[in-house]
Order: structure tokens, then sequence, then C-alpha cells
């Protein structure tokens, strides 16, 4: 077996597992500031494709977070 290839995006650390036939990437933030204390779960046939994903959700999270921001809005609990 062999370890996974972490990587970090914009404050966060992508993990990618093999599970099954798929690839499941876990996302876990940097900086308590930046999401509550949850993790993110992407699941994908190819590694490329799931850390790609995970990578795009980030972007999201982050930009809707600056929206959030920018109308002075309280930022809202992520629901899973």
């Amino acid at each position: 077996m062999t370890t996974p290839e972490n990587s970090q995006y914009r404050g966060y650390d992508i993990v990618p597992t093999r599970q099954w036939s798929s690839w499941c990437v876990n996302i876990y933030p940097t900086r308590a500031a930046i999401l509550p204390q949850s993790t993110l779960r992407i699941l994908a046939s190819r590694k490329a494709d799931a850390i790609a994903e995970a990578k795009r959700t980030i972007d999201q999270i982050l930009s809707y977070r600056e929206n959030v921001a920018q109308e002075g809005r309280l930022w809202p609990l992520l629901r899973h």
C-alpha cells in the first residue's frame, strides 16, 4: 500500500485515498477561520478528477465566503 499524496490548496489539505474502485478525497481546513470543524469528501473514479473536484469545491466555498463578507452577513453554518 502506498502513502497518499497530500497536497495543499488555498488553505486546505487535500488527502486522496483509494476506496474500492474509486478515489476519495478528504478536504481539511488548515485554518479554523476558513470553515467550521468539518471535513468535505469527494468521490470519483479517477484520482485526478477527485482532486480537481476538491479544488472546485474549495473555490466555491471561498467565493461564497467572500460574497457573504462583502454583504456584511454572518457566516452561516454549513450543512451536509
